[in-house]
């Protein structure tokens, strides 16, 4: 798993006000999957919109509580759950298998998703949408930006380039890639021959590696990587703001 148990995200360096409403919600992608979402509402909107891509685990109470923080800091913030076709939409306890789910889930199955929920994002709330992901989630992240959304940025953690493909030729949006040093999951050397194929391609990126942090460090439980957990912050805010045109 990319977070222990009782691992919650780290709050962001700059908070412009609370969060005024929270809760869960049902969307349903073009393909017809219906799909749990958790989104978090500003009382201070900063103009931009963001989805959150997780982990293996899908929705869970980690990125609820990362919604809270974004929301926070003035993004509405929708966090989607991946296995709406497998597993589909009811509660689920400490018995559920996301690795089941995961060897099920479709590059085109997580457009989808996203897809719906920047629409509903969109609807409510005009302006700019970035995707943010973590792990399975990063992966995909980086890979919405090749996608018709339109996106203004995709960011991604320590995201496995394998959940990326092949998309570098069709990147229309530029990408943050926050990357963990010392990440067991993913050799250095395939996150190096990723972005070596976004230079040979011409594409507009910035990739951050923290020198000896484990995979999975933005999490306050790493109470050693909480300058590191402070400065990846700091870099989405200042990505989000760049890319973010007029809203920002």
């Amino acid at each position: 798993m990319c977070h222990s148990v009782d691992g919650r995200p780290p709050a962001s360096p700059v908070v412009t006000g609370e969060v005024v409403e929270h809760g869960h919600l049902e969307i349903t992608a073009d393909d017809g999957n219906r799909l749990n979402a958790y989104r978090a509402t500003p009382t201070v909107p900063n103009g931009r919109n963001v989805v959150i891509l997780p982990d293996v685990r899908g929705l869970h109470p980690f990125y609820e509580a990362l919604a809270h923080r974004f929301a926070e800091a003035g993004f509405h913030t929708m966090v989607i759950d991946f296995y709406g076709r497998s597993a589909g939409t009811l509660p689920r306890d400490d018995s559920f298998d996301p690795m089941t789910h995961m060897a099920l889930l479709e590059a085109p199955h997580v457009d989808a998703d996203v897809a719906a929920a920047v629409v509903r994002l969109r609807e409510e709330h005009p302006g700019p949408v970035f995707t943010v992901g973590f792990c399975l989630g990063g992966g995909h992240s980086w890979r919405q930006a090749a996608t018709e959304l339109d996106l203004a940025g995709a960011i991604g953690f320590y995201g496995p380039p394998r959940f990326f493909g092949d998309a570098t030729t069709t990147l229309s949006a530029p990408l943050l890639m926050l990357l963990a040093g010392d990440d067991v999951a993913t050799p250095q050397a395939e996150f190096q021959a990723l972005a070596a194929g976004f230079d040979e391609a011409g594409k507009e990126y910035e990739m951050h590696v923290y020198d000896g942090a484990p995979h999975s460090f933005f999490d306050v439980a790493f109470r050693d990587w909480e300058r590191e957990c402070a400065d990846a912050w700091q870099r989405i805010l200042s990505f989000t703001s760049r890319n973010g045109g007029e809203a920002a």
